[in-house]
């Protein structure tokens, strides 16, 4: 199963990511999200950041989810390559238990590709079946 792939649109970039199960979708998002901003084949995983969100609904757990990551690339100077995400329901609705690994962005290593400003609810969409999930979202840039 290929982890993403692109979707064209005139002013924003959009993915949809797959996965055996909505967690394994997830997590790739987050990679695709960082593929658009740098070539994360290059990112090594000396830091690890974890991430606890709640959401009443999965479209909001995902925006929640790819918008911490695009804070903690703004605030902190990271970039990631490696994700872990445990997704459960709750009875207000959904909590997501993350991890990513990457490091510090350093402009000779990761060359820029595409800067993100924001996450995005256009054209979001999750679908999850007996074969396997995906997750399409869109991002500003």
């Amino acid at each position: 199963m290929k982890k993403f792939e692109w979707i064209e649109h005139p002013s924003d970039i959009g993915f949809r990511a797959y996965g055996y199960d909505l967690s394994e979708a997830f997590e790739n998002a987050a990679l695709a999200l960082f593929e658009i901003m740098v070539d994360t084949g290059k990112v090594e995983p000396r830091q690890q950041v974890d991430v606890e969100l709640e959401a009443e609904d999965e479209g909001a757990l995902l925006y929640d989810w790819l918008d911490r990551l695009i804070y903690l690339h703004d605030s902190r100077n990271l970039v990631f390559s490696k994700f872990a995400v445990k997704i459960e329901r709750t009875a207000g609705g959904f909590r997501l238990s993350g991890r990513a690994w990457g490091e510090t962005f350093d402009p000779a290593k990761h060359p820029e590709r595409t800067a993100v400003k924001a996450m995005t609810y256009h054209q979001m969409k999750i679908e999850q079946r007996e074969s396997g999930s995906y997750v399409q979202a869109f991002v500003d840039i």
